[in-house]
């Protein structure tokens, strides 16, 4: 980042961190879902533009991390403290597995088998009823006493997202980050100079599915819940909806492209019933008019 440019992302910073400040508690509560998406959809461009991975189930993380965290409250008896740290985990561990799979094939097929993977975790969420509680859910997922406030949530939302999309960002220029983009580029030069390309890839899902989960973890102590939807197919497809709002082409433009499209589906779900139409029109008219986002 240039210098103009970094100071322009603190002062984006420290307006996000006087909100609370000056609004209720309502925007709040929607300001911190949005920014559970930001990291999300951040994690998602992370493995499509520099990995050129395109997952169509990287929801999958993300449920898991905020199963992972959920477990560790109501089973373990954990504070949020220690849940935030241990239950995305759970995504890393889903993504270790899972990503050994998937990374062996590409295309059209990886995309598939992401999808496979986040269809079978979600199925064993939905009915394994004794463990996840299925359909009904795991309820009771409530933060600690200084972050139980919408104030006090946002601003450790605020925290945990800034130096999450931080840490991706530098991965994204670092050594591993341009290894990455040799062996997405060229399987072959790569591997000529010493790039393992299935190794390489593997550390990129786990890392994204790493940075999934943490989003999924703060989601559950967001709503109190956790249930299987977190884990669902539409629930992809909104990471994959923001990351090409926003474009491939920038870092910035995941974290835009949520603060967009999340923003806009909350807006007119408080609008009007035919939410779901008009945001798709919305968004066709977006990408017709900005087609790299």
């Amino acid at each position: 980042l240039t210098t103009a440019e970094r100071l322009a992302v603190g002062a984006a910073v420290l307006v996000a961190a006087s909100l609370p400040l000056f609004l209720g508690n309502y925007p709040l509560a929607v300001g911190s879902e949005i920014l559970v998406f930001v990291l999300f959809a951040a994690s998602l461009h992370f493995l499509m533009t520099v990995g050129g991975l395109a997952s169509f189930g990287h929801a999958a993380y993300f449920g898991l991390g905020a199963y992972g965290a959920a477990f560790m409250v109501k089973l373990m008896g954990a504070p949020m403290e220690l849940a935030l740290l241990v239950g995305p985990l759970l995504g890393l561990a889903g993504a270790v597995l899972f990503g050994w799979f998937c990374v062996r094939l590409s295309g059209v097929y990886f995309a598939m088998l992401t999808l496979a993977f986040a269809q079978i975790a979600w199925s064993v969420a939905f009915q394994w009823v004794e463990v996840t509680g299925g359909d009904n859910g795991m309820l009771g997922i409530w933060p600690s006493g200084w972050a139980s406030s919408p104030r006090g949530f946002f601003w450790l939302t605020l925290g945990v997202v800034t130096v999450g999309v931080a840490l991706l960002r530098m991965l994204v220029f670092s050594p591993f980050g341009y290894g990455l983009r040799a062996a997405r580029d060229s399987a072959l030069r790569s591997e000529a100079i010493g790039i393992d390309r299935k190794s390489t890839q593997w550390a990129a899902f786990v890392v994204a599915g790493t940075f999934a989960g943490i989003a999924g973890a703060l989601f559950a102590f967001l709503k109190g819940s956790v249930f299987p939807d977190n884990l669902a197919i539409p629930t992809s497809v909104d990471g994959l909806v923001m990351v090409l709002l926003g474009g491939i082409e920038t870092v910035s433009g995941a974290v835009i492209g949520a603060i967009v499209y999340k923003a806009l589906a909350i807006w007119l779900m408080s609008k009007t019933e035919l939410s779901k139409l008009i945001l798709g029109g919305v968004i066709v008219l977006l990408v017709v008019a900005f087609p790299k986002g």
